[in-house]
């Protein structure tokens, strides 16, 4: 099950049990407590008036956790988000086992569950490392780079990558890399974007034909051009389906996914 959509259920949940309480159980406590002090010339003890006004345990867990998970809602539904690298598409940006964060509000505010934006603030750019929802599963999250905007004319032919007519300018650092035996490691501007690929000299891989991007969608390439399922195999990402953007690798786990981290896993 969506992780956001329990999420909201929680914090729907513990709120309304948290206002329920405020508002006539906490009351109807204190009209308790009022007429068992009126009925007594005595006075009431401090262990009857503890017992009169003690919360039931589902209060007690409502106002214990509703603060919190009302924080964790709005923080990974419109600010941050982490995830886990378990794939090598991304490398040699992303490698596996990198735990990265998410910044979701670059493309503007979604609401949770449904992913519809109600706040603009921003549109993806060439050479975005974008997180997204896999179009045919959006129960999968993807991390790509963003390569075709709305309207560009894309080409990838013989290893090399054309935008509008244009071919991207790349240059070879290393024909044996260590981290990568049998691929080129290459460095690539795309845009104001600089960053590495791999790209495997005996592997022919897909050709794509010029294509046109569709307005409100883009075109996405993984940096381990030869190793990477992206839109030259399955075509365009919605924009309903932007998740966010991928700015910074919080730590690198070779072990698996941690037990202590909520990060979710992208391909």
């Amino acid at each position: 099950m969506d992780f956001s959509l329990l999420l909201v259920v929680a914090v729907a949940i513990t709120g309304l049990i948290w206002l329920l309480d405020l508002v006539w159980w906490r009351p109807a406590r204190r009209q308790k407590l009022v007429a068992i002090e009126s009925g007594t010339t005595e006075g009431v003890d401090e262990a009857t008036r503890e017992r009169a006004m003690k919360e039931p345990w589902p209060v007690d867990y409502a106002r214990s956790f509703f603060p919190v998970l009302l924080v964790v809602l709005v923080l990974r539904s419109f600010l941050v988000e982490p995830f886990q690298i378990p794939s090598g598409s991304m490398r040699p940006t992303l490698e596996v086992g990198d735990f990265i964060l998410v910044n979701k509000y670059a493309y503007g505010l979604r609401l949770p569950v449904t992913h519809t934006r109600f706040v603009e603030l921003g549109e993806p750019e060439r050479g975005d490392v974008m997180v997204f929802r896999f179009p045919s599963e959006p129960s999968v999250n993807f991390i790509k780079r963003v390569v075709g905007l709305p309207g560009d004319t894309v080409r990838y032919e013989d290893k090399q990558l054309y935008v509008n007519g244009e071919p991207v300018p790349k240059r070879l650092l290393d024909e044996a890399p260590a981290t990568a035996p049998g691929e080129w490691l290459l460095e690539e501007q795309l845009g104001e974007v600089s960053h590495r690929i791999y790209n495997n000299p005996r592997d022919p891989g897909p050709q794509v034909r010029e294509i046109v991007v569709p307005d409100g969608h883009f075109f996405t390439m993984g940096d381990n051009r030869d190793h990477s399922n992206d839109s030259r195999y399955w075509g365009f990402v919605p924009e309903e389906n932007i998740v966010g953007r991928a700015f910074a690798v919080w730590m690198h786990w070779d072990g698996g996914l941690p037990s202590f981290t909520q990060a979710r896993r992208i391909h």
